[in-house]
């Protein structure tokens, strides 16, 4: 199915990503308090590359009816702060599922309209220059992690060593979902225990669904046993390499190596899941999932570019439209999105 009708009236706003990511230094700014009431992660930390520190690890508290609609706001705008870049799983399909499909897979790129060209750009990691300006924001992931001062104190050396624009020695992408999560409204550990690591909360939501954790807000499934919605987690594992929650159980509290997304645009119609998540290639990243329904079960994700996903992780919560990235403040302050 063409991104174009993915993203319906978002198309534009993805032909404006590729030149986004062409030129880092034209990103889009975090919308003002009075549009998006979300703290820039700037803002926990002080200094500069080399001698950059954590001052606040504070988190937000609020009620859980509101907290899915922030999940998704926040995350969004952070995926608009690192230029828009897509992962579109959807051309990976070995078969078109359409007749339609199939006619539009053989057209040659000159045919194309540039929604569809699009379809085939691929994104490399980013460079010195975007590194260096996303610096403080990564930090600012990291200051909402427990015991994370070491990460930052390893990275200070890094940059000293290597200049600004050095990656980071440390995987960031649960310091993001952490991050998300404090700042959309989970203030307690006991809520959703915030880590360096996803398997800390993934552990704590199979916990959860096993009646062992009576406070966490997120319970574990495996993808398909319960319908998927924005706001929630979807996650894999590449060391082990997880194929359900009963592996996983077999190993709570030990150390893995993996990985969670969050939902945030459900097509049935697609089908497809699109997820937003940090340190994928190095950025904020928008996944583009191919999805199947299977009898008597919800839609599920096939795989993340050929990696089961082994967990669904559910936010108890009141829930929100499947378009809710359609709906973020983000795309409505964006020009093209209105068009």
């Amino acid at each position: 199915m063409p991104v174009i009708r993915l993203l319906s009236g978002l198309s534009l706003l993805l032909i404006a990503a590729a030149s986004l990511q062409a030129q880092p230094s034209e990103s889009l700014d975090r919308l003002p308090a009075d549009v998006l009431d979300v703290r820039s992660p700037i803002e926990r930390v002080a200094g500069t590359p080399g001698s950059m520190r954590i001052t606040d690890r504070s988190c937000r508290s609020m009620p859980l009816s509101d907290v899915r609609r922030r999940i998704v706001d926040t995350a969004v705008q952070e995926w608009a702060y690192f230029g828009f870049s897509v992962d579109d799983q959807l051309q990976a399909q070995p078969f078109p599922s359409s007749a339609s499909q199939q006619s539009s897979s053989l057209q040659s790129p000159s045919q194309q309209s540039p929604s569809q060209q699009m379809q085939r750009t691929t994104f490399p990691r980013m460079n010195a220059g975007e590194g260096a300006r996303v610096a403080s924001s990564i930090a600012g992931y990291w200051a909402a992690t427990p015991d994370s001062d070491w990460i930052l104190q390893r990275q200070n050396a890094n940059w000293n060593a290597e200049g600004t624009g050095a990656r980071w020695r440390h995987a960031w992408s649960a310091a993001f979902i952490s991050w998300v999560m404090c700042e959309s409204g989970l203030a307690e550990p006991a809520q959703f225990r915030r880590a360096i690591a996803h398997h800390t909360y993934i552990d704590q939501a199979i916990r959860a669904t096993d009646g062992l954790d009576n406070s966490a807000v997120f319970t574990a499934y495996d993808p398909g046993q319960v319908a998927i919605e924005p706001g929630d987690l979807l996650c894999r594992g590449s060391r082990p390499n997880y194929r359900s929650l009963a592996e996983r159980r077999t190993q709570l509290g030990d150390g893995a190596r993996t990985h969670c997304d969050i939902v945030v645009k459900v097509d049935t119609e697609a089908p497809s899941i699109m997820v937003i998540g940090g340190n994928v290639r190095g950025s904020v990243r928008m996944k583009v999932m191919p999805a199947v329904q299977d009898n008597g079960q919800a839609l599920r994700p096939l795989s993340d570019n050929g990696r089961a996903l082994f967990a669904h992780l559910k936010l108890e919560a009141p829930s929100i439209a499947l378009n809710a990235l359609d709906e973020t403040p983000t795309l409505q302050a964006f020009p093209s999105a209105r068009r």
